[in-house]
């Protein structure tokens, strides 16, 4: 499709940045590029790229892991975007839909929709009722990062809790909460933009903040539907 599309992008005022793979990589040069041709905020469209994906990736623990980020603008500044996660264990993909028209808040039920199996009670980090849960990892950030893996370290002490070692990287959750304090986060989406977060070290703070804060980071996953056709091994899935 973008191969097809982006040579009459100007004629038909759509654009396709991204893409699988090293292709997505592209896409901040992309959207940068068609915004300046466009008079468009190529940062904003740069922050939406990079936020679907990070929230998609890290903050939606599902056990899906994106490997395609699309994203389609229109010369008016309209975007969607699509992205597809691959569960390695199940060899099963998930789509993730985003329509600018539809996000009020990045960290709040932003998702246009999410089209796959229902994986039951998963972390969510992004869903509407996780603001709690946002903002004891917001706090945590500002606390002397020195005093939270202490805290960590007690925990995985713990009998009472079910947090062990093998759920915490401690040093690279040093390190990330190092950059976080540094920056002094005021905002959720924020905090999903650091460099360094990656999804094992989000769910180990959503974990302390579970059990130190003891706010509620699972919920029902929001996937709803599948297709009835179309999996990879020329098998069709079934409707539910």
């Amino acid at each position: 499709m973008k191969r097809g599309l982006n040579p009459r992008a100007d004629e038909l005022g759509i654009y396709i940045c991204g893409g699988r793979g090293r292709h997505s990589r592209n896409t901040p040069a992309e959207l940068r590029e068609i915004a300046a041709a466009k008079t468009l905020d190529g940062a904003a469209l740069v922050r939406a790229s990079r936020l679907t994906a990070r929230i998609d990736n890290n903050a939606v623990d599902d056990g899906f892991q994106i490997y395609l980020h699309s994203f389609v603008l229109t010369s008016e500044g309209e975007w969607a975007v699509v992205q597809q996660g691959m569960n390695e264990g199940t060899r099963l993909a998930r789509r993730y839909h985003w329509h600018s028209a539809s996000v009020r808040d990045f960290t709040a039920d932003p998702h246009t929709a999410i089209v796959g199996e229902s994986q039951g009670i998963i972390r969510n980090l992004v869903d509407g009722r996780a603001a709690p849960a946002q903002d004891a990892l917001l706090a945590i950030t500002r606390e002397d990062p020195a005093h939270t893996l202490q805290d960590v370290r007690r925990l995985e002490m713990s009998i009472h809790h079910d947090v062990r070692k093998t759920d915490v990287n401690a040093k690279r959750l040093g390190a990330v909460l190092a950059l976080a304090h540094e920056r002094d986060l005021r905002d959720f989406a924020s905090f999903l933009l650091l460099e360094q977060l990656g999804p094992r070290t989000l769910q180990s703070l959503a974990l302390v903040a579970e059990v130190i804060h003891g706010t509620a980071t699972r919920f029902e996953d929001p996937a709803r539907f599948a297709f009835a056709h179309g999996g990879k091994d020329g098998h069709p899935s079934p409707c539910r």
